[in-house]
């Protein structure tokens, strides 16, 4: 057993399946505190961060940047100390010679809510800025888009296989949010 200073090195820990073979994330992951790395295919760091719940963050994560995420690193603490987890996040992006994308200028797009308003088509932002459309027609408008936005990455979330439940929150929709729930 190791003690909570021990930062294990990112190079030495075991690469798991994002999505296994089940169609699930990992689910020992589940309720634990600990600090993850993620990476793309080709198994390039692409994001640290930590949390309470290891499991919600990586479901978090996935709907987000589902293009970015096939591995998963993990080091789990039994008490939160946000001293060490964000030692060991630093350390492991120090290991990694340089920051990862999803650390530096795009954290918003990997730890924010995605904002459908962002990737609206140009009719879209065309129909939402007619002057003749009320509140009601602007939130039905910005809600329509969300929906498109949810339908296409659950659409490349089953092509990727997965198999589970994903639930956005219906009420940020009214903003052009999509955030799980």
């Amino acid at each position: 057993m190791t003690i909570e200073t021990d930062i294990p090195s990112l190079s030495g820990l075991e690469y798991i399946p994002y999505i296994n073979e089940s169609g699930q994330l990992p689910e020992q992951l589940q309720g634990k505190i600990g600090v993850y790395a993620i990476f793309n295919r080709e198994q390039i760091l692409q994001f640290v961060g930590y949390s309470r719940d290891v499991y919600l963050s990586l479901k978090q994560h996935l709907v987000r940047q589902p293009q970015s995420c096939y591995w998963v690193k993990v080091k789990t603490i039994e008490r939160p100390s946000r001293t060490v987890l964000e030692n060991i996040e630093r350390a492991w992006i120090a290991e990694n010679g340089s920051i990862p994308l999803g650390n530096g200028d795009n954290k918003d797009k990997w730890t924010q809510p995605i904002d459908a308003k962002a990737v609206m088509k140009p009719e879209e932002q065309a129909n939402y800025e007619n002057p003749i459309h009320d509140e009601i027609a602007r939130i039905k408008i910005i809600k329509n888009v969300a929906r498109r936005v949810e339908a296409e990455i659950l659409g490349v979330l089953e092509v990727r296989g997965l198999q589970m439940q994903i639930r956005f929150n219906p009420k940020l929709k009214e903003e052009g949010l999509l955030d799980l729930k």
